[in-house]
Parts: C-alpha cells; structure tokens; sequence
C-alpha cells in the first residue's frame, strides 16, 4: 500500500443536464494524495464539491473520470476491496427508527460479511458512549446520540480509512469533545486514517495535520496546517493606552481600528512593515502604552481569502 491512503488522480464528475438545469461539473480533475496515518481537513464553502468527492470514495456515485485508490485498491479493479477499506460516517441521520443501537451495529456488520464470532459491537458501543442505550429504539435517542451510532456504523468493519462528514453538526460540546478523542485513539493507537469535513474550521485547524482546500470542483490549496495558515502576511498589533490617545502618523500601509474601550489595533503586512516602527509611531504621538499584544490570521481567514479570490488569484 505505501506511505499513501488515498490516491486520486485526475478526478473528475458531470452530473446531466435535468429539466431547464444545464449540466454541472461538479468535479474538475482532482489530484489528491491523502497519507497513511494522517489527520486530513478536506474543506470548502457549499456546493464545492465536497459531498461529490466523499461519495465517490464511498462507492456511492460513479465517477466521469480518473482513478481512485483506497489503501492501494483501485476502485474500478478490486471494488469490494477499496469500499472495505474506508468508513464513512455522513452528515444525515439515516438510520432505521426501529432499530436498536445494537441492531443496526449488527445488520451494519453483516452486510460487510463478518462473522459473528468477529463482530465489536459491544466494543463500539462502549467507544461511542452507548452501552446503556445498546436496546433502546433509534427513534429515542436525542439528535447526538444518532450521531455517535452512525460513527459506530462506520466503525463496525475496522475500516483503514475513516471518513467524517460534518461529524459535529449541531451537537453539544460535551459530545464534541468525545467524539474528538476517539478520533485521535483511533488515530494515535491504530493508525487509522481520518478525512474531515467541517465549517468548524477551528477544529480542523485544531484536529488536522494537512488540509486541502477545495473551490467549484478544484483543490485551490493544499499544505500542512500550519504552513498553510503561516500564508497570510497580515498581522494585527493590539495597544491599550494609558488615557487618551491622539491622531497618529502612522506609516503606509497600517489600518488604525479604534475598538471598544479606547483599544487601538493596527492591521499591517509583515513583509512590509515591522511593529517597532508601529509602536515608535504610537510613541511619538506622546501615547503611553497600558498593554500591547498581537493577533495572527487563522485557518478562517486563510480559508475566506482564498475562497473569496479567483481562480486567477489563487494560481498566482
């Protein structure tokens, strides 16, 4: 299998023309290699092409071109090898109202071919904070108890590669939070590959090791974390004066914001301009300085700013 999860190349899917709708290219050749063992943000603004990707990977749309491989099996010459290899836990509660936790963990097992005697349901459902509830309906349980049973779906076949649609949609922190430290076990002890869609991008930033980016139908950024974030050359130098603080003359280039409280924040290139020559502007406007701290650009600002820009924009 190699250093590599997932491996796509030269993706690409058109959905038909229907009724007065013209047809859409959804996808516009993705090339995309996922590593073994990572922590990955897939991200994007709606109707990027996202859900269109990760229902691919699932085997639930066919694609118009290119090739998939999912922990080395290509999708088109060993089909039931690659889905094997990957779980997908969606962002819609489909689940069978008249089913038990236990039940659907089971049904979900059988349908994957394994045998009884090699089943974890209690396993998973101890992991997913459900033994209490293993007998109760689905059709009972509150909106982020469904959530954690669809992560046990996906889990029942010990999948290599673990795909997690908007997984925190609309639950509480407490869940969040388990949900997260599951994943990082499954990550750290088992070495379990997690692909992840969110809008939470602070918890992408927080979660992933590498994000890539994609915009109608095309990854316009992909990097680690960090180095992706790093891109930004804007900063902001944040004073608290002590009193009142004058006009100043500030260099080219700085934004004065005067926020609640008497705050000054200075937004500037660093490639440009230095916060010493901020702060012997605020100084020699006879300013006395309370507190000074900064504020670095996040993944969201990275995020907007390139999904903001045009495809010319973002290739330079």
């Amino acid at each position: 299998m190699g250093d590599t999860a997932i491996q796509i190349d030269g993706l690409r899917k058109t959905y038909a023309a229907q009724g007065n709708a013209p047809t859409k290219e959804a996808l516009k050749g993705i090339d995309l290699a996922i590593p073994a063992g990572s922590i990955f943000g897939l991200l994007g603004p709606n109707g990027a092409g996202k859900s269109t990707l990760i229902n691919i990977l699932a085997g639930l749309v066919r694609k118009t071109a290119g090739t998939v491989q999912i922990w080395g099996f290509d999708q088109d010459v060993n089909p039931r090898q690659s889905r094997a290899a990957i779980g997908v836990m969606p962002q819609e509660l489909n689940l069978d109202a008249f089913f038990t936790p236990r039940a659907a963990l089971e049904v979900q097992a059988g349908l994957y071919g394994i045998p009884r005697a090699n089943r974890r349901t209690d396993e998973i459902l101890e992991m997913i904070g459900l033994s209490d509830k293993a007998d109760a309906y689905a059709r009972s349980l509150s909106g982020g108890m469904r959530r954690r049973l669809l992560l046990g779906k996906a889990l029942v076949h010990s999948p290599r590669v673990l795909v997690l649609d908007e997984p925190t949609a609309g639950v509480d922190i407490e869940l969040r939070q388990m949900l997260w430290a599951n994943v990082r076990r499954m990550n750290e002890e088992h070495g379990t590959t997690i692909i992840l869609t969110t809008h939470y991008l602070e918890e992408a930033e927080e979660m992933c090791d590498e994000i890539a980016i994609v915009n109608h139908g095309e990854v316009i950024a992909r990097d680690r974390t960090s180095t992706l974030v790093g891109r930004l050359d804007a900063k902001t130098l944040v004073i608290t004066p002590d009193g009142d603080a004058p006009a100043i003359g500030l260099p080219a280039g700085v934004d004065l914001t005067r926020r609640p409280g008497g705050v000054l924040a200075f937004a500037y290139r660093r490639s440009e301009i230095s916060a010493d020559a901020i702060l012997d502007a605020v100084r020699a406007a006879g300013i006395r300085i309370s507190d000074v701290t900064s504020e670095e650009p996040d993944l969201e600002d990275v995020f907007l700013a390139l999904t903001t820009s045009t495809p010319a924009d973002n290739a330079a």
